[in-house]
């Protein structure tokens, strides 16, 4: 059977070759210490997880959902805004509800994309954003994350017959899988240029919750401008250890959410009404559980920098995220050092070029296992590869 061009062009998707080399690990008898997947190993809240149970009884919300989201979930998103970052969202008409954020972000592509036209992706980033242009047949235009911008984009180096044919841009901040951050002055200039070649400014906010040491990440949507220009898609994924749900959220100019919800109506039924009430309760509930999710982060965070830090590495602890960005040592690529490490110790990391060419010369941890498993982890890698040069 002859399969579509769209589909043959596709990579494995990233995530699903590292599980089934997990699989076949332990299949073989290896205690696998997995640090590849952004999963929160953690349980989701207990006032959440109840109130699913309490709305997954009541039988009006056992029929097809709007394929929008419920009014009151998307209300929920507005309270969030307003009391998480002074952002005004009309609820009606400035949010959409998700299957998680990552369907919204493949579909945006769909909204805005044909053949030949171009999107400017980040490169390392989340497979997702070129994915999905690739689908519509656009062409992906890779904007380099580097260390010597603070794995920032450098938007001036983007020559401005690009900027003129890209219709989207996405952008990712706290950043995955780099863990950056970014500022006021990065917003404010993006902003100015999304303006300028009139480009859709895509957020990818899904980190915004998870911080360190007192930083509160922003939101694009706080600047001035930025409804104008784009739109951001939040989680409550890692924000409430809810991956396995499915709920999300995008949010901002109400031209692009009308068109992000016209495709979902078109595509799929909805998110199950009983989820979407617990997102209610997330969202809107005691937040106190955002900030002791946070700490387990923390705390496992400075496990690993500080092990890494002993082995030889020079690392600055990230201010948010779930994850840690490391360079590989000397005389390795990023997949053969995480070969490597797999292979003698059985700690599965993700190598840097699974995210992109400028990916290459690292590999990505995710913070996801108790940190006894964590100290072990480190353990295991001081003790079978050593001290480490660069």
């Amino acid at each position: 059977m002859e399969e579509a061009k769209r589909i043959k062009q596709l990579p494995p998707y990233l995530f699903a070759r590292i599980e089934k080399t997990i699989e076949k690990a332990k299949s073989e008898g290896v205690d696998v210490i997995s640090l590849g997947i952004g999963d929160p190993d953690r349980p989701t809240p207990e006032h959440i997880i109840g109130k699913l149970c309490e709305q997954a009884h009541n039988s009006v919300n056992h029929r097809y959902p709007s394929s929008v989201g419920m009014v009151s979930f998307r209300q929920a998103v507005a309270f969030y805004y307003k009391n998480r970052f002074g952002v005004e969202l009309d609820p009606k008409t400035e949010a959409v509800t998700l299957i998680g954020s990552k369907e919204g972000i493949a579909h945006i592509s769909f909204c805005y994309l044909d053949p030949g036209d171009v999107a400017l992706i980040p490169d390392p980033g989340y497979p997702v954003y070129g994915i999905g242009a690739l689908l519509t047949g656009a062409q992906p235009y890779t904007m380099p994350l580097t260390a010597k911008n603070r794995f920032l984009p450098d938007l001036d180096a983007i020559p401005s017959d690009t900027a003129k044919k890209a219709k989207l841009m996405f952008i990712n901040f706290p950043n995955n899988p780099t863990g950056a951050i970014a500022n006021d002055g990065f917003y404010k200039k993006l902003i100015a240029f999304a303006k300028e070649y009139d480009i859709i400014v895509c957020h990818d906010a899904a980190y915004q919750d998870i911080a360190f040491g007192g930083y509160r990440p922003p939101s694009f949507l706080e600047y001035p401008g930025a409804k104008e220009v784009g739109i951001e898609f939040g989680s409550c994924s890692k924000s409430y250890n809810m991956t396995g749900w499915r709920i999300g959220w995008a949010a901002g100019n109400p031209q692009v959410i009308e068109a992000l919800g016209r495709i979902k109506s078109n595509i799929d039924s909805g998110v199950f009404q009983a989820v979407q009430y617990a997102g209610i309760a997330a969202l809107t509930g005691p937040q106190d559980c955002t900030f002791d999710i946070s700490e387990v982060y923390r705390e496992r965070r400075d496990i690993i920098i500080d092990g890494l830090n002993s082995m030889g590495w020079s690392l600055e602890k990230p201010q948010a995220t779930i994850y840690v960005w490391v360079p590989v040592p000397k005389g390795y690529t990023s997949i053969s050092f995480a070969e490597e490490v797999f292979q003698k110790t059985g700690v599965v990391i993700t190598p840097g070029n699974g995210y992109g060419e400028y990916g290459e010369g690292y590999f990505r941890i995710a913070l996801t296992v108790e940190k006894e498993r964590m100290i072990e982890a480190i353990n295991r890698i001081r003790e079978k590869i050593g001290h480490v040069q660069f």
